[in-house]
């Protein structure tokens, strides 16, 4: 699918390269937006909405959101959402922390998680948040298995939707691996830029494109932060929507 051309305007910082991932370019892409510029806005506590996380689960603050990691549950946008871009930083508290972005998730899934109250995450696209540790975590309680199906530094994949995902993949093709692994350790801040049109999603980690997919359907939906386990701490969110 050919990427429509996006002016100039509508970056804050400009590209110092753009190529789609599975061109495979020789020189990588390379940006680092942060939010700021025309269209760009905060999301705060008044853009967010309850799923099925415990009332502890997620805490607003002076420095940004905090999530307790329990139980397994999503905090949804107030609003659904079809081209953006998003910003992200977070940190994990502790080593082997699991946690995520999901974009366009289903209307659908989200009723059902609501409903239900209980445990689980919704249908869409995960841009993953997985901290090193959980290798070896992983390793310990799955001997006889290779933690060779996911990385930790930034895995983007389908949950129970439909996406073309970016070379390189995972053994079973389901997940687009990063290029590069540009991810910090727990303690340590890491910025996530998220760009999503026209059912093509792209991930930069800490300023470098290294995964992403395209063909995503549905290409529409609400976006969520994931508690999955461990603590978590999110700060600068921004978005600006796309036409």
């Amino acid at each position: 699918m050919k990427l429509p051309l996006v002016p100039s305007s509508l970056l804050s910082l400009a590209f110092l390269a753009l190529s789609p991932l599975h061109a495979g370019a020789a020189t990588p892409a390379r940006a680092f937006i942060d939010g700021t510029g025309p269209g760009w806005r905060a999301l705060g506590a008044e853009d967010f909405k309850p799923v099925n996380s415990a009332p502890d689960t997620w805490a607003w603050k002076a420095d940004g959101l905090h999530c307790t990691g329990l139980p397994v549950s999503v905090l949804r946008t107030a609003k659904e959402y079809v081209n953006f871009e998003m910003v992200v930083e977070w940190m994990h508290l502790k080593p082997a922390g699991n946690s995520g972005v999901f974009v366009w998730a289903t209307p659908a899934s989200i009723e059902k998680l609501t409903a239900g109250g209980k445990p689980g995450l919704p249908d869409g696209i995960e841009v993953q948040i997985l901290e090193h540790g959980y290798t070896e975590l992983f390793k310990q309680k799955n001997p006889k298995r290779a933690p060779d199906w996911f990385t930790t530094n930034g895995d983007v994949f389908a949950v129970r939707v439909k996406l073309n995902h970016f070379e390189p993949r995972s053994p079973n093709g389901s997940r687009s691996f990063p290029r590069k692994n540009l991810a910090r350790g727990h303690g340590e801040w890491n910025h996530y830029y998220i760009r999503a049109i026209n059912g093509e999603i792209r991930l930069w980690v800490n300023g470098e494109e290294v995964s992403g997919g395209n063909g995503a359907d549905p290409a529409r939906g609400f976006l969520c932060l994931e508690s999955e386990g461990s603590p978590i701490h999110f700060r600068t969110l921004r978005i600006r929507e796309l036409p």
